[in-house]
């Protein structure tokens, strides 16, 4: 069974270079950096709960590109495999940047739907979220609106796919691809702005906690400045309360 499951995780490792590969090929600028990021969600009742998530995001020292974000919400079970939310979220640039930076800071008013489903008898999770972007330079400010989605797939190491997961190691694979809907002047003039690609090795505790630990590819398509690729080691902590 452990051989069938590296298998699938195989599958995943070569889904992901699939992705990549176009990527590598355009990217002309390369950066690196490092994410912690904390993903909850808190089930009230049936029906009810809220979601959040905190990510930290610097660069490869910490204090150099560093992002706080914060995007609270609040989720509607439509039934056991799909959930609509509504949130909010902020950005916060936390280091100083030269005279002529240009980074943007943010508020966001977002929507999105979750349906989770199996391919192949690998479960998947699809996530598809608006974004009401109300941007921020120094010099200006804007509205635009985005649209992404995202896939995630969890595979267990060392038990069957049939069974439910509760406690083991498992590898990760997702993919994010963004558009920008309405006035892409105000980012990149483009309809397509980025696309992250991130694997991950992980524990899961419990029911409740998962921590992981893994590598994000985020390829950003520019305007004015040469396209940019990012290589991301993240760590991130999900609890579901």
């Amino acid at each position: 069974m452990i051989q069938l499951q590296l298998s699938y995780a195989g599958l995943l490792m070569t889904a992901l270079t699939v992705m990549l590969l176009p990527q590598l090929s355009i990217a002309q600028d390369h950066v690196f950096g490092s994410w912690t990021a904390w993903f909850n969600n808190v089930r009230f009742n049936d029906k009810w709960g809220m979601n959040n998530d905190i990510q930290f995001r610097g660069g490869r020292d910490w204090t150099t590109n560093s992002l706080l974000l914060i995007r609270p919400g609040v989720n509607y079970y439509v039934n056991n495999r799909q959930t609509a939310s509504l949130g909010y979220a902020t950005t916060f640039v936390t280091n100083e940047l030269p005279a002529n930076g240009r980074r943007i800071t943010e508020h966001r008013i977002w929507q999105q739907y979750i349906i989770n489903g199996k391919v192949l008898g690998i479960p998947i999770q699809h996530r598809f979220r608006f974004e009401q972007r109300f941007l921020r330079r120094p010099d200006e400010t804007a509205f635009a609106q985005r649209a992404r989605y995202f896939f995630r797939s969890v595979v267990p190491v060392n038990q069957p796919l049939q069974e439910p997961f509760h406690r083991g190691l498992f590898i990760s694979l997702q993919n994010e691809l963004f558009f920008n809907i309405h006035n892409n002047k105000a980012v990149n003039n483009r309809l397509f702005d980025q696309n992250r690609a991130y694997t991950s090795l992980g524990f899961r505790f419990s029911e409740k906690y998962d921590l992981e630990t893994g590598y994000m590819n985020q390829f950003l398509l520019r305007d004015s400045t040469p396209d940019t690729m990012t290589h991301i080691f993240q760590v991130a902590l999900y609890t579901r309360l």
